[in-house]
């Protein structure tokens, strides 16, 4: 028999719809009560817009609206009245994922409804087992993170409870704010969106516009309107204008082409392509963007790019499109799970100040979906951290004055201003965290964290995981590509691509993540927080100690400066970075320098032949930051005379390569991994097959013969130093 709903709870939602708030409802007991409250409010909301979100729909649900947890970004873009979160039935659990990216769907007036046990926290639920890293069973992981969940829901006066047993307990809302007023600009719903609209539109030559925005002010949707809006101009112009638009995901400029579409009706949308009469608009993944401004097909005099969620973006491709679109604008979230904002404008402010001093920023605060003071989006943001901020450091200045330690996950788990310090430390350095992360860090088998820090907080923190360990059947099996187990991901990825049973079976310690305190960096904090956990793997007894990222020359340079050497590079960008993925180790205990120097080893006898052929499209200061890491060959006597032909005669340098090839590694290795600009051409040259027309475009020359010219002078120089010298680990 379905439960009845309580009048008070139904006036409490007219509240907030008169509010134009959102409310979280908290139902509480065993799973029978639950569903049948649950199912109580579903039925006598009767809303339009509803979804359920569960392993499977209860009885009496439409099709069209349950959705599982795993495909919860699929309605990004899209409205809900009301959602209802179940984890409490059979194979269910909470994704903080799901829940973070519906949460935003929601629009005023609705709530959000979250079906648990009463004992949440207590144990994993059904969604652990994407942690339970093999060997580790879900339910034997600790449930850390679910106890957080559950104190501050409880601790909220602006949660409504409804436990199995009694009445709700609904919070005393406060006076209603006085309503935004309206703006001027029809087709905006804020007087901050039809700003942002404005400086769009009036975009000029060489002066980025970076837009920031927490989720739900429309800064996508601002970006629809104003794509409209210069379409409309080209076709009174009687041009045809292109704009392209990239992000880490396509569903992430949804709503910019559903804006678009609904101002230009007469136009034609296929997908995320958009054209009319005015010109068109068309979406291009982040690697396929940068892959076509390489190739000169995209950018250059007149061309447009918008970047949506540019935090979740590395700035090396920012920085690369920076250069090559006039106009351009990054629109970022500033506290949301796309990115994280407030380390992107740290991160690219060098960069835009150095390139075009006079970019402009905008801020979106007021919402559009909700009125301000909203509380679910409170409350959401408390529960998934989605507005965590680093503290600094009290000597900032000083590295000496912070000391090192091993975080004990359940006491930091209950001490919150400390995980909210160490968390968003973690958001600001990197570019993609999500709010299951928080879950990994607290729940994550296995999972170690150390910090350099002070009283005031911790000023660098690294997160690691530890990996291998297998016996050698298992292995075997896993390298020959007949097993998966969960977790492992870089010691199954050295046995499935680089042939090592031996990544498997010993023991790998695996970086996930270090930063350091924007106020602490370059005070060699990281190369401390390293050099302690090498030594603690060590006594641990942890041979290799590795770290995966997107290979760049900075980031590289900082781990071969640490003794980390790479052994795989990934064939391809990552869609959504652009970047291919590197993986570097260093040995840390016993048996580990010589497993590293086999990895190293094997990756640098394959690298001229990758750089040739499948990596031929490779930035060419990535490829020289790599031959650096690899021992030169010897010069002879007739190789030194070749050298001197191509640099001072008229021997066809085509015909010296394999004594070029030798020059260029040996000076990479002089140059100590910093990027040269110059030699990276002549190794794109010499290792990537890179013809005469790409040289001219990159040097900036007018053909041929000044490219011939070039590559001899810059052969003549690279002999009058020091590469035919010793390099580093020759006798």
């Amino acid at each position: 028999m379905e439960a009845s709903v309580p009048a008070e709870l139904l006036a409490c939602q007219e509240r907030l719809t008169e509010r134009r708030w959102r409310g979280l409802v908290w139902l509480t007991g065993d799973i029978e009560s639950v569903r049948e409250r649950g199912l109580a409010l579903w039925h006598a909301l009767d809303v339009t817009a509803p979804l359920w979100v569960g392993p499977e729909p209860p009885e009496g649900i439409a099709a069209e609206t349950w959705l599982p947890a795993a495909k919860a970004r699929t309605r990004l873009g899209g409205e809900h009245d009301l959602i209802v979160f179940d984890a409490l039935s059979p194979g269910a659990g909470f994704d903080p994922d799901a829940f973070g990216a519906l949460s935003g769907t929601l629009r005023a007036g609705g709530l959000l409804v979250l079906l648990t046990p009463a004992d949440w926290g207590v144990r994993p639920d059904a969604d652990y087992a994407r942690l339970a890293a093999h060997p580790h069973a879900a339910e034997a992981l600790s449930a850390h993170y679910l106890a957080r969940q559950a104190r501050l829901l409880e601790a909220s006066p602006r949660t409504i409870r409804w436990p199995a047993e009694g009445a709700p307990t609904l919070p005393d809302w406060p006076e209603a704010a006085a309503p935004a007023p309206i703006p001027d600009d029809g087709d905006c719903l804020t007087a901050d969106q039809a700003e942002a609209v404005s400086r769009l539109v009036k975009l000029r030559r060489r002066r980025p516009l970076v837009l920031t925005a927490d989720r739900g002010r429309g800064k996508t949707a601002a970006l629809g309107i104003a794509c409209a809006r210069l379409l409309a101009k080209a076709q009174q112009d009687g041009g045809a204008l292109e704009i392209l638009v990239t992000a880490p995901r396509p569903a992430a400029v949804a709503g910019l082409f559903e804006r678009l579409a609904a101002l230009r009706p007469e136009g034609r949308r296929q997908g995320h392509r958009f054209a009319d009469a005015g010109g068109r608009v068309v979406f291009l993944a982040p690697d396929e963007l940068s892959a076509r401004v390489e190739r000169g097909e995209a950018g250059g005099a007149g061309t447009w790019l918008l970047v949506d969620e540019a935090a979740a973006i590395p700035a090396g491709l920012l920085g690369q499109w920076l250069e090559a679109f006039p106009r351009i604008a990054f629109a970022t979230t500033v506290h949301g799970y796309e990115g994280a904002g407030r380390g992107f404008a740290l991160r690219f402010r060098a960069r835009l100040e150095r390139l075009t001093p006079e970019w402009r920023e905008f801020h979106l605060s007021a919402p559009i979906r909700w009125a301000e003071d909203d509380p679910l989006e409170a409350l959401t943001s408390r529960l998934l951290m989605l507005d965590a901020e680093p503290v600094a450091p009290h000597d900032a200045a000083s590295a000496t004055s912070v000391d090192w330690r091993v975080e004990s996950l359940d006491a930091l788990a209950r001490d919150e201003p400390r995980l909210r310090a160490l968390f968003g430390l973690l958001v600001q350095a990197h570019y993609r965290t999500t709010p299951s992360d928080l879950r990994h860090l607290l729940d994550g088998p296995d999972t170690r964290l150390a910090t350099l820090g002070d009283a005031a907080g911790p000023a660098a923190v690294a997160v690691m995981a530890d990996e291998g360990g297998f016996g050698a059947d298992l292995a075997e099996r896993v390298a020959r590509g007949e097993r998966r187990p969960r977790g492992h991901l870089m010691a199954q990825s050295l046995a499935a691509h680089a042939g090592s049973r031996e990544a498997l079976t010993g023991r790998l310690r695996r970086v996930l993540r270090i930063a350091v305190h924007p106020a602490a960096r370059r005070r060699g904090l990281g190369r401390e927080l390293l050099a302690r956990e090498r030594e603690a793997a060590r006594e641990a007894g942890i041979e290799l100690l590795g770290a995966s990222f997107g290979a760049e020359p900075g980031l590289l340079a900082f781990w071969r400066a640490q003794g980390f050497r790479t052994v795989r590079l990934g064939l391809t960008r990552e869609a959504a970075t652009g970047e291919h993925a590197v993986m570097v180790v260093a040995p840390a205990g016993e048996g580990g320098e010589a497993l590293a120097e086999r990895l190293a080893g094997r990756f640098q006898a394959l690298l001229p032949s990758l750089l040739a052929f499948e990596l031929k499209a490779l930035d060419p200061a990535v490829a020289l930051a790599l031959l650096a890491e690899g021992e030169p060959r010897p010069l002879d006597a007739a190789a030194c005379r070749d050298l001197e032909d191509v640099a001072h005669g008229h021997r066809e340098p085509a015909l010296a390569r394999p004594a070029l090839q030798a020059l260029i590694v040996r000076a990479a290795r002089q140059e100590g991994g910093e990027t040269d600009a110059d030699l990276a051409a002549l190794a794109a040259w010499a290792f990537q097959g890179r013809d005469t027309a790409w040289l001219a475009a990159r040097l900036g020359l007018s053909g041929g013969r000044e490219v011939d010219a070039w590559r001899r002078d810059k052969v003549a120089r690279l002999l009058a130093g020091p590469a035919l010298s010793s390099g580093p680990g020759e006798g």
